[in-house]
């Protein structure tokens, strides 16, 4: 009596581990700058959640705040991604983690007497921008 064949040939193994590689090849960039923009979204709307907090204060002293304590923030609002910090007359996050992938780059917060709050993206490279954002 003839045994019927069980199981994958080596070449149908070899196939299927080609499409695997394939698709991670092509999955694992897309992946990443997915990564990068969820990042970039993370500390937008962590600063603009501190934006009515620092008008509030400009308003009723005339001045913007030196630090975070002064509009009753947290430094760890920033998480694990970076740091939040008030320069001038703007409110900045800068990614300084090693668990992010965009380290050395920033989102800023500037505020213009006659325009409002402007928001600015630096060192992020080829990433785009989240709306309301350059």
């Amino acid at each position: 009596m003839i045994q019927k064949q069980k199981g994958f040939t080596l070449i149908e193994l070899m196939i299927v581990v080609a499409i695997i590689g394939v698709l991670s090849a092509i999955g694992v960039p897309i992946y990443k700058d997915y990564i990068k923009k969820s990042e970039l979204a993370s500390a937008t709307s962590t600063l603009r959640g501190l934006l009515t907090k620092t008008e509030l204060f400009y308003l009723d002293s005339g001045a913007f705040p030196t630090d975070l304590d002064d509009i009753n923030a947290v430094s760890s609002a920033a998480g694990s991604l970076g740091a939040i910090g008030i320069n001038g007359d703007s409110l900045e996050f800068t990614f300084d983690s090693s668990d992010s992938s965009l380290a050395g780059a920033s989102v800023a917060f500037t505020r213009d007497a006659d325009n409002g709050w402007s928001c600015t993206v630096s060192g992020a490279g080829d990433v785009d921008a989240p709306k309301g954002c350059q």
